[in-house]
């Protein structure tokens, strides 16, 4: 993204660990970036696409903006499957 112009768009997929029981809510931020000081820097990240086993990071740009590097972060908070769980079946 150091190069063009106008909107740009980087899609990185993300595999949890261990499955979800649904989809889980997904937070992501940036935790360090690189980005040209010539002009403003238009930034936006986010989750997409998010699943009981993944997500999407999905990190965009616009007009001139220049960035060099990113790195993200993301936390997902749901619910697992516990050792303790048990299931009853009710006639």
């Amino acid at each position: 993204m150091w190069t063009g112009s106008g909107p740009r768009e980087v899609r990185q997929e993300q595999k949890f660990g261990e499955p979800f029981l649904s989809p889980p809510v997904v937070t992501v931020s940036i935790s360090m970036w690189d980005i040209a000081n010539q002009t403003n820097s238009r930034v936006d990240i986010t989750a997409e696409n998010t699943t009981a086993t993944g997500f999407e990071i999905v990190f965009r740009t616009w007009a001139d903006t220049r960035i060099a590097r990113i790195r993200a972060d993301w936390l997902a908070i749901g619910t697992i499957r516990d050792e303790e769980d048990w299931d009853v079946d009710v006639p």
